[in-house]
């Protein structure tokens, strides 16, 4: 006599195996939150390293002599608020400064990009 039985999956396999797919929609779940905030700390330096060129451009472009001082304010990009910081500095050559320029957002302190540069008298 042989009995006809239909195996399926028992309860114990079942919790097993939902056990292993949360744990691994854990990880990836973790790994895509790093994911995007390694995205959005790229695209703030980013943001910042280009308000630091701007700044150096335009002290450029102006063609002015300016004095060994500090100076801060702010500009916009992105649709935020970024503060700088220009660092005026004399060097050996009576004819060239130094010019070190650092910016953060407007909520933190930390220095997302600093660029240092050198302006020749016009």
């Amino acid at each position: 006599m042989r009995v006809n039985r239909d195996r399926g999956f028992t309860l114990v396999e079942v919790l097993v195996a939902l056990a292993v797919i949360a744990i691994a929609f854990g990880a990836i779940m973790r790994t895509l939150a790093q994911s995007i905030d390694v995205s959005a700390n790229l695209r703030d330096r980013a943001l910042a390293m280009w308000i630091a060129q701007n700044r150096l451009a335009r002290q450029q472009a102006d063609r002015a002599w300016p004095s060994a001082d500090t100076r801060e304010g702010t500009d916009a990009m992105g649709g935020r608020e970024w503060r700088w910081r220009e660092q005026v500095a004399n060097t050996p050559d009576a004819d060239l400064r130094r010019i070190e320029i650092q910016v953060r957002a407007t909520q933190g302190d930390a220095v997302l990009a600093r660029l240092v540069g050198y302006l020749a008298r016009p």
